[in-house]
């Protein structure tokens, strides 16, 4: 039986990337949290962000390009509703692993929003910017959980411990209510536009499947029912779609593969990862690309008609740009020019603004920053 706890996505991205997709502490001034921070203690920058810096050559989406955290492992930036405000995680003294901040679009006030205990991940504000989700594991142990063996501790490996719960709270972080409680892995969470569903995705089958549930954590409801990892979803932003990641082994030869690698609580590096679209109710699933190596971290514009997301297929290793596709799957076009890693890409709800992190303009090897880029098409 295929064993669902501890999979490690990032050995779909060779072990030699591990650097260019680590999450660690930014090295921008920030003032502390005490040694034992509250969830509604803030971590304000006492510096502004960069000034706007022209996009790399072949760049032609964006206007104007600004770097809005500097220094160390910063990933996973995501607007609010009305725009005005970004989630992130990032590992910052005195926490050893990520934790989830709040900041301004132009990078400032930056804020501690989860308990500064665990480790966690895949946050999200909902309509109104009263209430946000996250995934944790501090109910199963305050420290930050043991990575694999043969895993760095400091790069970005989604290792998908059983001890993540999705939580919510408040914008301030107070008010946490636990969300999940069920046996496994329940993260990679988001909510719908009209802040009444969260869609996530789950071991409790005991493969990677994907759900939705009320805002409440009552009602939840399979979505997919295939064997490989399907994760990442994000609803579009008129709510009637769901896009996601999903790997699909096929052949005896590539299940059999797959379910040694879960036995072995890792996920199969040999395996490709695919853009995916379904109706909100997990109705018509579609697959959209079909490329190979890893596509991932997919996010649809808010024309509906088309999807952003970032691979490797053209490098199969290293280099890691941002695409944009048709949702039928044609039109496929390179956003980005940059030697290293983009990735994790979201549109604001007006379309006119991109976020993304990258290595771009590491200051040390493996520094993963957030951007916002001013689009054009």
């Amino acid at each position: 039986m295929l064993k669902a706890r501890n999979k490690v996505l990032s050995a779909l991205f060779l072990t030699t990337i591990a650097l260019l997709l680590s999450l660690g502490c930014p090295q921008n001034e920030v003032e502390q949290p005490p040694e034992e921070p509250d969830a509604t203690q803030s971590a304000q920058s006492t510096e502004g962000p960069a000034e706007s810096m022209p996009p790399y050559h072949g760049e032609d989406h964006f206007r104007s390009l600004r770097q809005l955290t500097f220094g160390g492992e910063n990933a996973e930036a995501y607007f609010s509703w009305d725009g005005s405000l970004i989630i992130f995680q990032s590992t910052r003294p005195p926490y050893e692993c990520d934790q989830i901040f709040t900041m301004k679009t132009d990078g400032s006030d930056v804020r501690l929003v989860s308990t500064g205990a665990g480790r966690t991940t895949c946050a999200f504000i909902g309509r109104g910017n009263e209430r946000i989700i996250y995934a944790s594991t501090h109910m199963a142990d305050e420290n930050c959980p043991a990575p694999p063996e043969g895993i760095s501790p400091h790069s970005y490996a989604w290792v998908l411990y059983d001890s993540f719960d999705i939580f919510s709270a408040n914008i301030d972080g107070s008010g946490l209510v636990r969300l999940t409680d069920e046996p496994g892995y329940d993260a990679e969470c988001a909510i719908s536009p009209d802040g009444e569903k969260i869609v996530f995705s789950s071991t409790r089958s005991g493969d990677q499947e994907l759900y939705v549930m009320d805002i409440d954590g009552g009602n939840v409801k399979q979505l997919t029912n295939e064997l490989g990892y399907d994760g990442g979803p994000f609803f579009s932003w008129d709510g009637g779609k769901i896009v996601y990641r999903s790997s699909r082994p096929k052949t005896p030869e590539e299940i059999e593969r797959y379910s040694g690698f879960m036995d072995k609580d890792l996920m199969d590096r040999g395996s490709d990862l695919e853009v995916y679209v379904m109706d909100a109710d997990g109705g018509y699933p579609v697959q959209v690309t079909d490329l190979g190596g890893a596509n991932f971290a997919p996010f649809m514009h808010p024309d509906g008609e088309r999807i952003i997301f970032c691979s490797n297929h053209e490098s199969r290793g290293r280099r890691f740009d941002l695409y944009i596709i048709n949702i039928d799957g044609s039109g496929l076009e390179r956003v980005t020019n940059n030697e290293s890693f983009d990735g994790f890409p979201m549109f604001s709800r007006d379309g006119k603004y991109l976020i993304f992190c990258s290595n771009r303009f590491a200051e040390n090897p493996g520094d993963t920053n957030v951007f916002i880029a001013e689009w054009v098409d």
